[in-house]
């Protein structure tokens, strides 16, 4: 797939994930260097997130993961909401987090729970 295919597919995926986000990323020239937004909008949301082997949700919820296991809470804010748009549910997240305390710590789990709350509460 050309670079311009997999940009303009990124860009479109971007924008669905960030949907609604209080504080969306900018992924504009100056924002970044334009080379580390090149990687992400044509081989990360154009080409990685786009493989067929699992689905958005799938691929949002190991997102997820992966960010409470490294204590990444600015980009749970992004990707906890960007998961909601992508069809995960709370309950979901919530049954991650509890089981990443596990396998990756109660206080990186605690952390993830405060942004959940945060960013999506509980009675929406």
């Amino acid at each position: 797939m050309p670079d311009s295919e997999k940009r303009e597919k990124g860009i479109a995926f971007f924008k669905k994930l960030t949907e609604g986000a209080a504080n969306p990323p900018s992924l504009n020239k100056g924002a970044m260097p334009e080379k580390f937004i090149d990687y992400t909008l044509e081989h990360l949301f154009g080409d990685v997130w786009q493989g067929e082997e699992l689905n958005l949700t799938q691929r949002s919820l190991i997102t997820c993961t992966i960010l409470v296991a490294l204590n990444r809470e600015a980009e749970q804010r992004i990707h906890f909401p960007g998961a909601k748009n992508l069809g995960v549910t709370r309950e979901q997240l919530e049954a991650m987090i509890t089981h990443a305390a596990h396998y990756a710590g109660w206080p990186v789990a605690a952390s993830a729970l405060r942004v959940l709350a945060e960013v999506w509460p509980a009675e929406e």
